[in-house]
């Protein structure tokens, strides 16, 4: 049995992806705060944009961890059409679960369904992750952790879904992506203490690429996109902020004599 290292750069990943993790959060709420305050294309683009961002987010935390994760006897290889197809999958069904509560009229049971639909959907992604993973020897899972953390991921989902229908201050979704992101960190670790590796040496070169050729170019290039989206969001102009602006623009009558 292969000893397995989850951190093998210290803190360093476990911190960088809860910050991921929270960014992904906190970018999804102000985009669908945004949402439900729009209408028509804009309230799609809006939803998108937060789908997209909550998406990334756990992907990319997921992966940042990975990059610390160390099996004893063996070295460790991505395939690259699973990892790619994980990211597909967490992008699809945040997306999923955040257009049936945007649009829905009866958003508690929009909110259950999504949930659940979301929650199954970044567990589904996890364990694409793994499976994507290339060592020499063989892969098992405990059952009961598993569990756990198929739990952790549709409570966590439902959380956010109900975060972005009832939170609205730009505290209380500080507040609320620091909890979502400690959620969506205890998924992942929940499901790695799940893994057992049996390793099978061996001096035949893997398949895939190693996590500094892939993961980590990809991770970089969307924790940006969530920073430069961040900005943009920080930036743009509410609902109420625009109404404002095209009132103090309208010409002011004068009384009639």
């Amino acid at each position: 049995m292969g000893h397995l290292d989850h951190a093998a750069f210290g803190w360093l990943t476990p911190v960088l992806s809860y910050l991921m993790a929270c960014t992904g959060a906190a970018l999804g709420l102000r985009c669908t705060v945004r949402a439900l305050a729009a209408t028509g294309r804009s309230r799609r683009n809006w939803l998108l944009t937060g789908a997209s961002a909550i998406g990334t987010g756990i992907w990319t935390m997921h992966f940042v961890a990975m990059l610390g994760f160390r099996v004893s006897g063996t070295g460790i290889r991505y395939d690259i059409p699973l990892t790619i197809l994980s990211l597909v999958v967490a992008m699809a069904v945040v997306c999923a679960g955040v257009f049936a509560v945007g649009y829905s009229r009866d958003r508690n049971r929009a909110l259950l369904l999504g949930g659940l639909t979301t929650g199954l959907g970044v567990a589904s992604m996890h364990y694409l992750g793994m499976a994507a993973v290339r060592l020499h020897g063989g892969v098992t899972y405990q059952p009961v952790p598993v569990g756990v953390s198929v739990l952790i991921a549709v409570v966590a989902a439902t959380v956010a879904l109900w975060a972005g229908l009832n939170i609205k201050s730009p505290l209380a979704v500080a507040l609320a992506s620091l909890v979502m992101g400690a959620a969506v960190s205890s998924m992942h670790y929940t499901g790695m203490f799940a893994v057992r590796v049996r390793v099978t040496p061996s001096g035949d070169p893997l398949p895939g690429a190693t996590a500094m050729q892939f993961i980590f170019p990809l991770a970089v290039g969307l924790g940006s996109y969530l920073f430069l989206t961040s900005a943009f969001v920080a930036l743009s102009p509410t609902a109420g902020e625009r109404e404002a602006s095209a009132s103090a623009q309208r010409p002011v009558q004068s009384p009639a004599r």
